[in-house]
């Protein structure tokens, strides 16, 4: 049972992600007032900001393990630096199948000098909205790894989420470490719409 100190901040994550939503649909298709309140009401009241994510693959072991795994994963208002951090394991579209999504560690943001481990490589900096991420598996060549050392950087815009906690199995889960930050802000989400057995029944052994 979640606290009322963790209730409080939820909500207002909660307010802010609403807010955030509705806004940027009146921008889109000119809102009535009444057509607004609608939306902020119904997505305070009955929406959540998690939602489930199935995937495998060995690129985030040991985190993630490398069999199956259920993520639960925190919906973002805004995708910029007030948000996503440096060290967040982050959910974003595939750049060569936008159909489909990745799980990767958020390891710069736009300003960042990239300097390549091969000298034949010339440094480069990000640009305004870019950002690198990276397989966290230590035993995958980086030629292997499918990140940003192989597709390049990619649009902060293409991130759709954070992972917030993992169920490798029925008895192995846990919250996924991210920045110090994040996880501070992601607690009190934790707490409310973490729920351990709807992420087993959706896991795939």
């Amino acid at each position: 049972m979640a606290s009322i100190s963790n209730w409080v901040r939820y909500m207002a994550h909660k307010l802010e992600y609403s807010l955030t939503l509705s806004l940027k649909k009146h921008t889109r298709e000119k809102l009535s007032d009444r057509e607004l309140i609608g939306i902020v009401v119904k997505n305070l009241f009955y929406g959540r900001i998690t939602y489930l994510h199935s995937g495998k693959g060995p690129e985030m072991a040991p985190t993630m393990g490398t069999n199956e795994n259920t993520l639960l994963v925190r919906k973002l208002p805004v995708v910029d630096t007030r948000y996503v951090f440096i060290g967040d394991a982050v959910v974003l579209k595939d750049p060569n199948e936008t159909n489909k999504y990745l799980v990767r560690r958020l390891a710069a943001i736009e300003g960042s000098e990239m300097v390549s481990s091969d000298e034949k490589d010339e440094p480069f900096v990000l640009e305004k909205d870019q950002c690198w991420v990276v397989a966290e598996n230590q035993e995958i060549k980086s030629k292997e790894a499918y990140d940003s050392r192989t597709f390049g950087p990619i649009s902060m815009a293409d991130i759709v989420g954070r992972a917030i906690y993992c169920l490798r199995t029925a008895v192995d889960h846990g919250p996924v470490s991210n920045s110090e930050f994040a996880m501070e802000e992601d607690s009190p989400i934790l707490a409310v719409e973490l729920d351990v057995d709807e992420m087993a029944k959706d896991h795939k052994a």
